[in-house]
């Protein structure tokens, strides 16, 4: 008996269609449930450079002020792109907008998947940053980053 089974061993060689079958199945439903995550990946990646040159931005801002005996009037993107040559880098994100007062600034960073980044002062001091979601990507639901 153990002969049979020996010989019979021996005689089956390779994979038959059903397991081909089951593992091209198993290939298609990982693939299917990983794509989606990678795709939204560089959507991410461009809102973290907005929110990087958002941030560098006011940070700009705040050397403006400094140099201009603490008034924020002489923010713009110019300005700022002077300051801070960084900004000048548009490959994941564009200052689109930066102004000022004399007591707060606004300085805006649009994403290359369409997000817009803001860092506002306000003339009390206090710091606000808002964003508005035109894709996924790393604006949350509540508009605050």
């Amino acid at each position: 008996m153990l002969y049979k089974f020996r010989r019979r061993a021996e005689e089956e060689k390779g994979f038959t269609l059903i397991e081909l079958l089951v593992v091209i199945l198993i290939i298609g439903i990982l693939a299917a449930i990983a794509i989606p995550s990678f795709i939204n990946q560089k959507g991410k990646g461009n809102d973290a450079a907005a929110k990087a040159q958002a941030r560098t931005a006011a940070t700009a801002a705040e050397t403006s002020s400094t140099d201009n005996n603490g008034t924020y009037g002489a923010v713009t993107v110019t300005a700022l792109q002077t300051i801070e040559p960084t900004l000048n880098d548009t490959s994941g994100a564009t200052l689109s907008a930066a102004s000022g007062t004399t007591s707060g600034y606004s300085v805006t960073s649009t994403s290359k998947s369409g997000n817009v980044f803001t860092i506002t002062r306000n003339s009390n001091g206090t710091m606000s940053r808002s964003c508005t979601t035109a894709a996924n990507g790393g604006c949350p639901a509540s508009g605050a980053w």
